[in-house]
């Protein structure tokens, strides 16, 4: 593999200290209905590892679908997480961009052949996700998303 196999941004993920009340305050300022906020990574087939150790990293979630991109707000709940790394390190703001792969295990092996290594990855009824620690490189952490379906 010589790049990424999708290079269309599909999600930002923005973390926040109060998914509800953030997800409020963007309905707001863009006139659309609220988004139910959700758990993530909330259940045993999530499998989550954060720096190559299990992990019982979860969040609350509210997802909004604007146009060709989704935004995430991502609140942390239990660590040690991605998401409780950036707001304890930096605060609420974007996280990450994420892209469609089709080929996890090819995708991963190429970022880290280019420096930049996974930091958390789990998964869903349906697919899988994976963070890449992108920022030295690209100035964002990178997530990949593959689907089952």
């Amino acid at each position: 593999m010589e790049r990424l196999d999708n290079r269309t941004v599909i999600q930002i993920g923005i973390i926040v200290r109060d998914a509800q009340a953030a997800a409020r305050a963007y309905a707001e300022v863009f006139g659309i209905p609220q988004p139910e906020v959700v758990p993530i990574a909330a259940d045993g087939f999530a499998n989550t590892l954060h720096r190559g150790k299990p992990s019982d990293a979860k969040g609350k979630a509210a997802f909004f679908d604007l146009g060709s991109i989704q935004m995430e707000l991502i609140e942390p709940v239990g660590s040690p997480s991605t998401w409780q790394e950036f707001l304890d390190r930096n605060g609420p703001g974007i996280h990450h961009l994420a892209f469609k792969t089709a080929d996890m295990a090819e995708s991963l092996a190429f970022l880290d052949g280019n420096g930049m290594p996974l930091i958390q990855s789990g998964g869903w009824d349906g697919g899988q996700y994976a963070y890449v620690d992108s920022t030295e490189k690209l100035g964002a952490i990178l997530e990949l998303l593959q689907f089952d379906r």
